[in-house]
């Protein structure tokens, strides 16, 4: 019920006091946009002005917008891999910030096959916290209800390592997961999950998984919505339940425990949550057993009213699998955020998924926006425009400026202008810059491609066999989704052809070229299925050509994608298929970054 308060926003009427106090911050940030991004990089500018990097371009304690951006480059990754090698090593000095860095965390983008290692202080889990705090107090004005029930959200922690100096280095979702920030707070009725801390902190994910689904299961009359990060994992979790249903049945009409859940003290917090529950098992097995499975959700959890998972950038190919599993539920986005910093949220989440736009809050970091042109390989690195001076309509490349350390560091996430909220600036996510191929958190660029079909290749030149040409694409129809490889080969010696299990091979030899976030997702997450490659007959990919020439493509300009996702493009190469291939194995995966 909405509170009638001195605090109402003109976002819409707050449901309680605390919401009121939130949807008032987001006010005046949004409103004094230009102001909150010149006190923050005179704030980051100020604090870290005797750090060695900043010390390098002589900007001798300056923190006026100019001299900043005249003096400082603009980077990325590879250019600050150096740097961020040192710390990992072991060394304390203020590098890049004069607060101690805490831990990395580790980016689903990769540099040399690992994932990047992104600097991080304490202070930054406050940050954090802070945009999270917002989240509901948005909702719950699209929303009514929610502290009436809890939520069903599927979340995980993934594996972490140690740096060479002695500092972690994790996922920031398992940062924040393990924090106290996470694990001690504070009851908001609005915001109750189902999954206990334990199910949430177990490393094992097919332990984390069973328990996190059993507890949804024991409180389906209670969940008013679902969730996981992205969509994939969320459909993840279904073909978890198709899987496992009689199992978890199974326990839910005894009262007893799968004894593959090993993992201590998540036994016995299950212990005071389980009971047996005949007919709550009969009604598990009754709609699960059946072939059809459209709108799964909603006859499992009755009341749902929304899933909360990101469908934009490379998981909109998901849409069409919640529809059919939800029945066609509200799909809602609600923030935006990476690694190197939390970037906004969404003031309208229960949009259409094309419709998505976060709006970018000020205080998280500084902003700048590199005018991308799509026509081109590369943008003016002098084409530069602060927060509030983007224009609707064009695409820009994020550029930040954080509290730990980030100075001018390009993000890699290209963005459209959708609007403004007072005077802050509201993006669509258009996509990740030089990502081909993503199924859940992997993210695989062309040049990782084509090293990894040069790598299989090797194992056709006994047979006198060459790759003539190839493509991809991600497959999510399949759970988990995988990536297809289309080869056009050339075999000099019929007699002397590869056979499946050399192919089959080719597929593991890609598989073990791809980055370590692919093989994580393919060997510890279950969250990407074994690579295959189609193989298509002679002059395929002539025929492609001709087909793109048909629709008006240049003849002198035309190259081969590698990577396609148009309908009729597809269906082209899958009716041209001679044999299909995949991988017979897992590739080789640690959570120990290669030295």
């Amino acid at each position: 019920m909405a509170v009638d308060s001195v605090l109402s926003s003109p976002l819409g009427p707050p449901a309680c006091e605390k919401d009121a106090k939130a949807l008032q911050f987001i006010e005046e940030m949004t409103r004094n946009a230009d102001a909150v991004q010149q006190r923050v990089l005179d704030e980051i500018l100020t604090r870290n002005s005797q750090t060695e990097y900043l010390k390098r371009f002589k900007l001798d304690g300056v923190s006026d917008r100019e001299t900043f951006k005249s003096r400082i480059p603009v980077v990325t990754y590879e250019d600050l891999q150096p740097e961020i090698q040192r710390i990992a090593n072991g060394d304390r000095s203020p590098i890049l910030s004069a607060h101690p860095i805490s831990e990395f965390l580790t980016s689903s983008g990769t540099s040399a096959g690992e994932r990047k290692l992104m600097p991080t202080i304490k202070e930054e889990l406050d940050r954090r916290q802070l945009l999270y705090s917002l989240l509901m107090p948005v909702m719950n004005l699209y929303v009514p209800g929610l502290d009436k029930g809890k939520g069903l959200y599927f979340l995980f922690i993934k594996s972490e390592t140690k740096t060479p100096g002695g500092l972690l280095a994790r996922p920031v979702l398992t940062s924040y997961y393990k924090s106290e920030h996470f694990k001690s707070r504070p009851h908001d009725p609005y915001n109750v999950y189902t999954s206990p801390n334990e199910a949430i902190l177990c490393a094992d994910s097919f332990q984390s998984m069973y328990t996190q689904m059993l507890c949804g299961l024991y409180e389906r009359e209670q969940v008013l919505r679902l969730g996981a990060v992205f969509a994939s994992g969320l459909v993840r979790a279904i073909r978890f339940l198709q899987l496992h249903w009689p199992q978890l049945a199974h326990d839910i009409r005894t009262g007893t425990l799968n004894p593959q859940i090993t993992n201590l003290s998540l036994c016995e917090r299950m212990g005071k949550i389980m009971r047996p529950n005949p007919e709550l098992a009969d009604f598990v097995a009754g709609e699960c057993c059946k072939e059809n499975w459209e709108g799964i959700i909603t006859r499992i959890w009755p009341k749902t009213k929304y899933l909360d998972v990101i469908v934009t950038g490379a998981m909109a190919q998901y849409i069409p699998t919640l529809d059919y599993y939800s029945g066609g539920l509200p799909k809602a986005c609600t923030m935006y955020a990476a690694s190197e910093c939390y970037f906004g949220l969404n003031l309208n989440p229960m949009c259409k998924p094309s419709e998505v736009s976060y709006t970018i809050m000020p205080n998280m970091g500084y902003f700048e926006f590199l005018t991308h042109d799509s026509t081109t390989t590369n943008s003016s690195p002098t084409n530069f425009v602060d927060l509030v001076d983007v224009e609707v309509g064009k695409e820009y490349e994020l550029v930040i400026t954080t509290y730990a350390g980030l100075y001018r560091y390009r993000v890699g996430d290209i963005l459209r202008v959708t609007g403004f909220h007072n005077s802050a600036p509201q993006f669509h996510f258009v996509r990740r810059k030089n990502v081909l191929l993503s199924i859940d958190s992997d993210k695989t660029d062309e040049a990782e491609l084509q090293k990894a079909v040069e790598n299989a290749s090797k194992l056709l030149t006994e047979f006198n066999t060459s790759v003539v040409e190839y493509t991809s694409y991600a497959d999510t129809k399949t759970i988990p989704g995988h990536y297809v490889i289309y080869w056009e080969l050339l075999m000099k010696d019929l007699k002397n052809s590869p056979s499946d299990e050399v192919l089959n091979k080719c597929c593991l030899a890609m598989e073990e070229s791809l980055n370590t976030v692919y093989r994580q997702g393919r060997v510890a997450c279950n969250s990407i299925g074994p690579l295959e490659i189609r193989v298509v007959k002679n002059g395929t990919f002539e025929e492609l050509m001709d087909y793109a020439i048909s629709r008006g493509a240049s003849i002198n300009q035309y190259k081969v994608p590698r990577c396609v996702n148009f309908a009729p493009i597809l269906e082209l190469l899958d009716s041209r298929v001679m044999s299909s291939h995949f991988s017979p194995s897992l590739p080789q995966w640690t959570p120990e970054r290669r030295r």
